[in-house]
């Protein structure tokens, strides 16, 4: 029985890749989770994520910076981070709705970018603002 056992997993195997041959170019196996519950621990995402697949790595962010709500989850396999998405999009724990989403360094790499320069041209603001006070006096 177990080389039948085998045999029917490697076959649901094959059968899975091949249907599934062709993702879409986004499709990562790292995930970028949003809007958790501020107080979820990296116990239960594992709990929630791994029913999907292995999980290689869950990278919760801080309590106290604004990373918190957020996480990142690492699968072994690209196939089952793609489940993982189909089906935990939406997903509501502790009264919020997850948003998940594959990792997409350039995204992120932008919005890093404008957030830097945003903060550059606030800091000119206010120094404009402190030499026309120095001015006024």
């Amino acid at each position: 029985t177990t080389n039948n056992n085998t045999s029917f997993i490697m076959s649901e195997y094959v059968t899975r890749r091949s249907t599934n041959s062709r993702l879409p170019p986004e499709v990562n196996r790292i995930l970028y989770v949003r809007n958790l519950p501020f107080t979820i621990s990296a116990e239960e995402l594992y709990t929630i994520f791994g029913k999907y697949g292995a999980v290689y790595q869950i990278r919760l962010g801080e309590r106290n910076k604004d990373t918190r709500g957020t996480a990142f989850v690492v699968y072994e396999d690209i196939y089952d981070a793609k489940v993982a998405v189909d089906h935990l999009s939406g997903f509501n724990v502790g009264g919020r709705y997850l948003v998940v989403l594959y990792y997409q360094p350039a995204k992120f790499q932008k919005r890093q970018e404008a957030e830097e320069k945003q903060q550059e041209i606030d800091e000119l603001r206010r120094q404009i603002q402190q030499k026309k006070a120095a001015l006024n006096k």
